[in-house]
């Protein structure tokens, strides 16, 4: 990566029905900054006005969409204070296009490698037990593994490392993503605790 990362940024990605947004919810409700997934409100706004930026309309369209959502939360994150929580980041756009099999332009390259998360990110694999589908997430199972997969490979890519998150109850997957980014519930720059 051509920039230091900030290690306040904290990525969780992987594929849908994961229990990414719980965890990130549990995340909030215990006191910490958290930024929204790009994909879901896209879609539901894009669905409200007839919009054409959806996956399944223009998924040229909807990762212009998503790039120009994670660069507006890189800039919300800077004025917070402490660890920032992303549910998803710049360069699971760029999984998406490989996912999609679709050329990465230079721009969203560029931003992906411009503006590092901390170099940890966490990755929630798809769990067949909670796995729904609903009016935003229309993937079957098979394709949730291929998208985790896209991430991972897109992640491990731009230098991160990957520390996946095990299927657990939600409170013991809070408490790990807690011990694992916040040691000793103070955050220390660029360090993870990993076993």
């Amino acid at each position: 990566m051509s920039l230091r990362a900030d290690s306040r940024l904290l990525v969780l990605t992987g594929g849908p029905g994961a229990g990414k947004s719980a965890l990130l919810e549990a995340l909030r409700a215990a006191g910490h900054s958290v930024m929204d997934e790009a994909g879901r409100a896209i879609i539901q706004d894009q669905a409200l006005i007839g919009g054409r930026a959806l996956p399944w309309v223009d998924p040229c369209a909807f990762a212009e969409a998503m790039l120009g959502w994670e660069l507006r939360s890189l800039r919300l994150a800077a004025g917070l204070p402490g660890p920032v929580f992303f549910d998803r980041g710049l360069p699971d756009v760029l999984g998406y296009l490989d996912l999609q099999g679709l050329p990465i332009p230079a721009h969203m390259q560029a931003a992906a490698e411009r503006f590092p998360y901390h170099r940890h990110v966490f990755l929630l694999p798809p769990w067949r037990e909670i796995f729904v589908q609903d009016q935003e997430r229309k993937q079957s199972f098979a394709e949730a593994e291929r998208t985790c997969a896209a991430m991972e490979r897109t992640y491990r890519r731009l230098g991160y490392h990957i520390i996946e998150v095990p299927p657990a109850p939600l409170e013991q997957r809070l408490r790990f993503i807690i011990e694992q980014s916040l040691p000793g519930r103070g955050m220390r720059a660029g360090q993870f605790e990993v076993t």
